[in-house]
């Protein structure tokens, strides 16, 4: 199923889609954990999430607790390790809307959150700030640390990736631009712009990003469904790269590294692995099937898949009942 590129397509095209109908407040979530010794250990049973809240991406921390943002309500809820609810990080925290790429990075002790303003898409959501934004929060308290914008009114801020020396780096997916945020710094550079990067008419472009184990940059475009390797070296963007993968990506979204490959969501229903050798990329299919999942985190030997189903909330299926949220445990090969 697609997720929600009709609706990206009309935000660049200066169209306003009808305002979806009032969201509740988020119920408990209610989640099963099974951990012993301090180390998290792989779940047989989904975590359902707050009722009508559309997750959008899902990160995690070492220990296994869950980090979830919600497209339509804003802000961040977290699922300890103990399976205990947490409203993280509150709707409208330090000027947020609504909240698309999530990375908790335990190194610096950051919670990284895409916000944007998507009442353009009919999104009713907190706060009243426009454009998009990278913030930043304390991922021990939940506490603001920073706010940085995006380029222009254009840009979308999609996800998060963070290099061996504390760099993040952001997608933007209606403008062919990758960011930077170094350590210590008070806004953001453009990283990387090539006309490669840029969306495709009617299309979507940059969407995930990870850090690869070679220490180059990785990122995908949603529509047409692409992977890169942007070359780093002394912390610059080198050379862009298209590989070739072994199959046709069909809506290329959420990237993570995995071992010496990534982890990638197709939005089309997949949960794949990448290897990539040279400028090639082999595409093993983990799980199929899955209700337009948005984004994937790992915890063990278990891979953490968020259905986002936001056709429900943007697309074809807004007048439907998406029925329950959760969060997929799937096994992750050797």
């Amino acid at each position: 199923m697609k997720k929600y590129d009709n609706a990206l397509r009309s935000r660049r095209q200066g169209e306003t889609l009808t305002t979806g109908r009032t969201l509740g407040a988020a119920a408990a979530i209610l989640a099963s954990s099974l951990f012993s010794t301090g180390l998290a250990q792989a779940q047989s049973a989904a975590v359902t999430l707050p009722e009508k809240s559309f997750p959008e991406s899902v990160s995690s921390t070492s220990d296994g607790a869950l980090y979830v943002g919600s497209f339509n309500h804003g802000g961040v809820t977290r699922v300890t390790p103990t399976g205990k609810v947490d409203a993280f990080i509150s709707p409208g925290a330090s000027g947020s809307r609504s909240t698309l790429g999530v990375l908790a990075d335990e190194k610096s002790g950051t919670l990284y959150v895409c916000s944007n303003d998507l009442s353009g898409m009919g999104v009713p959501s907190p706060g009243s700030g426009k454009g998009a934004f990278l913030k930043t929060f304390d991922l021990r308290t939940g506490a603001p640390k920073g706010s940085f914008a995006l380029k222009n009114d254009k840009s979308f801020c999609n996800d998060i990736a963070v290099g061996s020396d504390g760099t993040a780096y952001i997608s933007d997916s209606f403008a062919p631009y990758v960011y930077s945020l170094k350590s210590g710094a008070t806004a953001l550079d453009v990283w990387a712009t090539d006309p490669a990067l840029a969306p495709a008419k009617d299309g979507v472009g940059l969407d995930g990003i990870a850090v690869g184990s070679d220490g180059n940059l990785y990122v995908t475009t949603f529509i047409p469904g692409k992977l890169f390797r942007i070359a780093v070296k002394d912390g610059k963007a080198g050379a862009i790269t298209e590989l070739k993968p072994s199959s046709t990506l069909d809506h290329a979204d959420a990237l993570r590294a995995f071992g010496n490959g990534f982890l990638l969501i197709e939005g089309a229903g997949r949960l794949d692995k990448i290897t990539v050798s040279g400028d090639a990329a082999q595409v093993e299919v983990i799980k199929d099937g899955l209700a337009e999942p948005v984004s994937v985190t790992q915890v063990g030997d278990t891979g953490w898949v968020a259905e986002g189903k936001l056709s429900y909330v943007i697309g074809e299926n807004k007048s439907k009942d998406p029925g329950p949220f959760t969060l997929k445990p799937i096994a992750l090969p050797k």
